[in-house]
């Protein structure tokens, strides 16, 4: 089974500086229908203006992962972990039993486009971590390359949680398959037996187990034995294997 959320119905939040998309219910949108993904419970897609950012709040017991499209990212936090990330590189922050930090564009001329995801951790009240890690382009050309996992396997960034995030670009044309646990459960349920997918679309045109979605789109896979994604222009993309 498939469900697709459309790029334009998701929630939106514009700041001026900011022009933020949300697919789950986050800050002042709220939608019961749109509340999490198994295990994932935040996937915003932001554009942050040139010199603009978010300045130091604070976060708990969520691992959340940042994945640039376009420009570059500053961090801080107080765990002492901070620097720029670029597209290609995973930021990751482990907020455990409290952070802060602050994010801004790191340019003056250019804006930042970026996902920000926020994974609910398999355990509260652990240390915070930060890590961030560039991964090569060619790891990703027409196939999936894995940038997170509980395992840290293939040189990802080992999270707290049970949950595989892959990147992947995919050349018109091309398809890529990724087999599924038999017996995935209900999508969004973040409950019962089996394991989910979610693809989010950061550019081109694909269709998904045939169905096709645009840039800003993203796909729930339930109960399906494989995702089969294949290109119908130059594309970007995330997907995630949750528990």
């Amino acid at each position: 089974m498939l469900q697709i959320r459309p790029s334009e119905e998701r929630g939106r939040t514009r700041a001026g500086w900011l022009d933020a998309r949300h697919t789950f219910s986050f800050n002042r949108y709220f939608d019961p229908n749109h509340m999490q993904f198994r295990t994932m419970r935040v996937l915003n897609e932001d554009v942050v203006a040139p010199g603009q950012g978010f300045g130091a709040h604070p976060h708990n017991d969520m691992e959340i992962l940042t994945w640039i499209l376009d420009g570059a990212l500053a961090h801080k936090d107080s765990t002492g972990g901070g620097g720029e990330i670029r597209h290609g590189e995973l930021q990751y922050m482990s907020a455990g039993t409290g952070v802060f930090h602050s994010e801004f564009n790191a340019s003056d001329r250019e804006p930042v486009h970026l996902f920000q995801i926020w994974i609910m951790p398999q355990a509260n009240g652990m240390k915070p971590t930060y890590e961030q890690k560039a991964f090569a382009a060619e790891g990703r050309a027409n196939r999936l390359q894995r940038i997170a996992s509980a395992t840290g396997a293939e040189d990802a960034i080992a999270i707290r949680q049970d949950a595989e995030v892959y990147a992947a670009d995919l050349a018109a044309g091309q398809t890529i398959r990724y087999a599924l646990p038999a017996g995935t459960g209900a999508a969004g349920a973040g409950a019962g037996a089996g394991r989910g997918a979610w693809l989010q679309l950061g550019k081109g045109k694909v269709t998904v187990n045939g169905q096709a979605i645009e840039a800003g789109d993203g796909v729930a896979v339930s109960d399906e034995a494989e995702v089969v994604i294949e290109a119908q222009a130059d594309a970007h993309f995330l997907l995630f294997d949750l528990k």
